[in-house]
């Protein structure tokens, strides 16, 4: 089912809980300072709850570049980050701010929005935001002091073990040396070995933008790096990527040089790309991917996106042995600064959302 993002909201992101209730974040307002919304919908639920606003400042969060937008995740409760606009507060060091908001206890509305950033300021692309039901959160982003390369900047972490309510100063955890792209998104999610999982694009040398992935096995303390697909450009390439939980693994899916890939990674073992189309007719952008409990597939991609993103929509489904299952979708309407989301329903059905 492919479907408008409620509210003609931008940049929707969603995730089923463990019992069946659909949650879900998208994008109003200015690109440059608008507001994230939340709605849900349980499984014996016709329709969306009312919207409740995320950011507690009007006008915090940001559109523009796309791959700035916010991030959810749900464990024992809701959780949502993202970077902050021009005019969000509080700011720390560095300027814009990593923020950070949760659902309270009532679940009726989003208690007011943190900044994160206690020393690693510097942001640019956009952070991401992972949680397990045990109550550990993690808030991640990339960062560097203005005016250095980006060779030199790096991606932090900052940890959460009470739901959220408090988070230990962030540290460093990428190798020296790899750097982040600076203008490029990250994406995360805790499989079901309880291992984090962190996806950026790096910056050796301001050249190497492999995508790399980021894991740790001990909720936090130590990560592992593996680079998972080379990219030598002497530029940022303002990609995302994504990333979601499979019986094996996680399944990754993200960008290189203009071209949609994805595959499965287990333990942080590199995967082997499969590009989602033959051919490198079409600049495919911003893909999305989830997988159902029969074990298909599907990719959703952008389609001739540039700097304010694309017009077109486009998604293949894959069964399980990683064969196409049908011929590639493909519609237009995506907004400008628009991106996507994919869920697999608990019946095994499949929603896009643009």
């Amino acid at each position: 089912m492919v479907s408008r993002t409620p509210g003609n909201g931008l940049q929707p992101q969603a995730v089923f809980d463990s019992a069946g209730t659909l949650h879900l974040i998208y994008f109003s307002g200015a690109p440059e300072g608008g507001d994230i919304f939340y709605v849900r919908r349980r499984a014996d639920e016709p329709a969306y709850s009312s919207p409740l606003r995320v950011n507690s400042q009007p006008g915090s969060a940001i559109a523009v570049g796309i791959v700035r937008g916010a991030h959810l995740a749900v464990g024992s409760r809701v959780h949502v980050a993202w970077n902050g606009s021009s005019r969000a507060e509080p700011t720390g060091p560095g300027g814009a701010p990593m923020l950070y908001a949760r659902l309270d206890d009532s679940g009726a509305a989003f208690e007011p929005q943190r900044n994160l950033i206690t020393w690693a300021g510097g942001i640019d692309g956009g952070g991401t935001v992972a949680a397990d039901s045990s109550g550990t959160v993690y808030v991640a982003w990339h960062a560097g002091e203005s005016g250095i390369d980006e060779a030199h900047r790096a991606v932090f972490v900052a940890r959460s073990t009470d739901d959220g309510l408090t988070f230990q100063r962030e540290r460093q955890v990428s190798p020296e040396g790899t750097g982040a792209c600076s203008c490029c998104g990250m994406s995360s999610t805790i499989d079901r070995s309880a291992r984090l999982n962190l996806l950026y694009r790096a910056a050796g040398q301001n050249v190497h933008r492999d995508l790399t992935l980021l894991w740790s096995a001990d909720r936090g303390e130590s990560f592992t790096a593996a680079p998972i697909h080379g990219w030598k450009i002497n530029a940022c390439p303002l990609t995302t990527s994504a990333l979601t939980t499979a019986e094996e693994g996680v399944l990754a899916a993200w960008e290189t040089e203009q071209q949609v890939y994805f595959a499965t990674l287990i333990a942080g073992q590199p995967g082997l790309p499969r590009p989602v189309v033959q051919g490198a007719a079409a600049v495919r952008r911003h893909p999305a991917i989830a997988r159902n409990s029969r074990g298909e597939t599907l990719v959703a991609w952008t389609v001739g996106a540039g700097w304010k993103g694309g017009s077109e929509v486009a998604w293949q489904e894959y069964d399980p042995s990683g064969k196409p299952m049908s011929a590639a979708g493909q519609i237009g309407g995506l907004s400008v600064w628009g991106s996507l989301a994919v869920v697999a329903r608990p019946d095994g059905r499949f929603l896009l959302w643009y």
